[in-house]
C-alpha cells in the first residue's frame, strides 16, 4: 500500500488541516476489515443511506454512536454454545464500522429490517451558508451636469 505525503499542500494551503486529516484516516482504515459488507447510498440532494448486512445481530447486539463528525457502528453478538452445530457457517464475530461525516450532515434516524441495518443520513445546510442573492445598489445619477469649473488667469495689464 502506498503512503502519500501531504507536507507539500501544507504550504500552501490555509485551512485544510481536517480534509488531510481525512486523508491520512481513509488510507490507515484500509487495513481494517470490510466485515460486514455495506452499502452507502445517495437516496436525495441532501439525504445519504447506509446499508449494512448484519445477518443474525439482534437490536441489543448493535450500538451505532455518532460524535463530532464520526459515526461508529459497533456489532457484538452474544456467544451461543457450539453445541448441536454440524456446521457453522454464519459469521457472528464482533465488528466495527466507522464512517466520517462531512460537517452539516446528522443521522436522521436507524432501522433494523430483513438483516440489514439502514441509517438514514442527512445534510443540513445553516441559513448563513447558504447561498444568497446580493442585491446591486445604484447611486442616483446627477441632475443636470455641470461644465465642469474652470480657473481663470488673470490677464496681464
Amino acid at each position: 500500500m502506498a503512503s502519500y505525503d501531504y507536507a507539500p499542500l501544507f504550504r500552501s494551503s490555509v485551512g485544510f488541516d481536517r480534509v488531510f486529516n481525512l486523508l491520512e484516516n481513509a488510507q490507515r482504515a484500509r487495513s481494517i476489515s470490510d466485515w460486514p459488507p455495506y452499502d452507502i447510498v445517495k437516496t436525495g440532494d441532501n439525504a445519504y443511506r447506509i446499508s449494512i448486512a448484519v445477518a443474525g445481530f439482534a437490536h441489543g447486539d448493535l450500538d451505532i454512536t455518532f460524535q463530532s463528525n464520526l459515526l461508529t457502528v459497533i456489532g457484538k453478538r452474544q456467544e451461543t454454545p457450539a453445541e448441536g452445530y454440524l456446521h457453522r457457517g454464519i459469521a457472528a464475530r464482533p465488528f466495527e464500522h466507522r464512517f466520517e461525516l462531512a460537517d452539516h450532515v446528522r443521522v436522521e434516524g436507524a432501522d433494523l429490517n430483513d438483516g440489514l441495518l439502514s441509517i438514514d443520513l442527512v445534510r443540513e445546510i445553516p441559513e448563513e451558508m447558504k447561498p444568497r442573492k446580493i442585491s446591486i445598489e445604484t447611486t442616483p445619477s446627477l441632475v443636470g451636469t455641470a461644465a465642469p469649473a474652470q480657473i481663470e488667469a488673470q490677464r496681464a495689464a
